[in-house]
């Protein structure tokens, strides 16, 4: 939870900034931010070999997916209000539980189920025809969406077998290099002012913190069971775009949204009373 109030901050930012750049040279910035904040974050444990990858196909393709992931995220910022576009991409944890079955081989219970058809249909809803939303805008936030839920997965995958601090850095580092192409496309890049290159160094920290709050909180419980708790970005989205950019949704996406929050909170109470049983028999 505490990783997506951060991704919230990260995207208000990032939305600002995308009406004076374009999206591969915000996209460039942001990872190299976020590179520089790696180097000097694990300065001091170099020598240990943190940096040495024991799977480094794995992290390579982990890092290629969270830059198509931001990519897309980035466009339909330029495009939507905040909390459409953030609940439009509200598809990713849906699609985590739907696939850490067949993916990771997890156990998924019939109640993650109702919540991922459940969620599908608020999806729906805020995207529902006549409603502005449904235009080839909408379709960035979902790419994203699907883009991101295999990124978690494979996130898990390497959860317990890499360091979270090599993870977080190969994180930076494929970003960056993999950004630097989207850079070299005529118009790709405008420097950026003062100002503006603070606020792209703040993305970079608070992007790296949040990640390396998701990777731990990856370490210590299954995909499925901790995609519920991602919903509660939706909260800090509708309070900061109206806050920040004087938007709020309309009573159709307010509906869809409603719907998403409950079929989280269903699997979180579902969740919660399965483990606590054998507490109580004990």
């Amino acid at each position: 939870m505490g990783a997506v109030l951060l991704f919230s901050c990260m995207d208000t930012i990032a939305k600002y900034l995308s009406r004076f750049y374009p999206v591969t040279g915000l996209l460039f910035a942001r990872y190299l931010a976020h590179l520089l904040v790696m180097i000097v974050w694990l300065a001091p444990h170099m020598k240990s070999g943190v940096l040495r990858a024991h799977f480094p196909v794995l992290q390579i393709v982990r890092g290629m997916l969270l830059v198509g992931a931001t990519f897309c995220f980035f466009n339909a910022l330029r495009h939507l209000p905040l909390a459409e576009a953030s609940a439009i991409g509200f598809l990713h944890p849906l699609l985590l539980v739907a696939l850490s079955g067949p993916i990771l081989k997890e156990k998924v219970r019939p109640a993650r189920w109702i919540a991922v058809i459940a969620g599908f249909i608020g999806v729906l809803i805020i995207i529902r025809p006549g409603g502005g939303l449904l235009s080839p805008a909408a379709i960035w936030p979902m790419v994203n969406a699907l883009f991101f839920s295999v990124y978690q997965l494979v996130t898990r995958m390497l959860s317990g077998k890499e360091n979270s601090y090599t993870t977080l850095f190969y994180t930076a580092l494929v970003g960056s290099v993999v950004s630097v192409f989207g850079i070299l496309a005529p118009g790709g890049w405008i420097t950026p002012t003062p100002l503006h290159a603070l606020m792209i160094l703040a993305m970079g920290i608070i992007g790296a913190t949040a990640h390396f709050m998701m990777i731990k909180a990856f370490d210590h419980a299954p995909a499925s069971a901790l995609a519920p708790f991602s919903f509660s970005q939706i909260v800090w989205v509708m309070l900061l775009g109206f806050l920040v950019y004087g938007d709020f949704p309309s009573n159709g996406t307010l509906l869809g949204i409603a719907i998403i929050i409950a079929s989280g909170l269903y699997v979180a109470l579902s969740e919660r009373r399965r483990t606590a049983a054998p507490a109580r028999r004990i």
